[in-house]
């Protein structure tokens, strides 16, 4: 079915039918998966960086995830994190960086969070960056990983969306802050 965004722009819903006769309403399934608050632990977000280069801080915030059961080869992730920041930035603007990698050594996506209280210089973009998202994707996996990197750019596009999560005290408030702007702006979990 045809249906309108406040914004103006159309989109087609797709139900599929069941063989029961039902059907499944597949943009409630796209919320679930896009949904960052689902991926984020307390014990994956580091809250006061202590690098302030852009590598030493992609090693710092990716080894959250050194040990985590979804990455089968941490070192083999961390190479192809590095290799693909290499190719190109993963600044977002706005202070906001995701490093990231679409790789055969993690089995779920995966992610760490990072921020600093000062900053970390991205000298291959020339931007500072506050708060930087390291994210692991199957390679099999690449629409979740998509609909993951759509949400998040949605939920930081605003300043005070960003100046929320750049204020909370704790990963435990981070996370609670995350999921607040998701129901705001996706509308409420199902």
């Amino acid at each position: 079915s045809f249906k309108a965004r406040p914004s103006g722009r159309a989109f087609f819903l797709f139900t599929p039918a069941l063989p029961s006769g039902g059907s499944v309403n597949l943009l409630g399934i796209i919320r679930m998966a896009a949904r960052l608050s689902s991926l984020l632990e307390p014990a994956r977000i580091s809250l006061h960086l202590e690098s302030t280069k852009r590598t030493a801080a992609i090693n710092e915030v990716a080894k959250l995830l050194e040990g985590d059961p979804n990455v089968a080869n941490f070192q083999g992730f961390y190479n192809e994190l590095l290799a693909r920041e290499r190719l190109d930035t993963t600044c977002l603007g706005n202070e906001v960086a995701l490093p990231h990698a679409r790789t055969e050594h993690v089995k779920k996506i995966v992610i760490a969070v990072g921020r600093s209280d000062t900053s970390v210089h991205f000298e291959n973009c020339d931007q500072h960056v506050r708060l930087m998202f390291v994210l692991g994707t199957p390679k099999s996996n690449p629409g979740d990983y998509l609909m993951l990197v759509g949400s998040l750019c949605r939920l930081i596009k605003e300043a005070p969306q960003r100046e929320a999560l750049f204020a909370a005290a704790t990963p435990e408030a981070f996370i609670a802050t995350v999921k607040e702007l998701e129901d705001k702006i996706l509308g409420p979990a199902k």
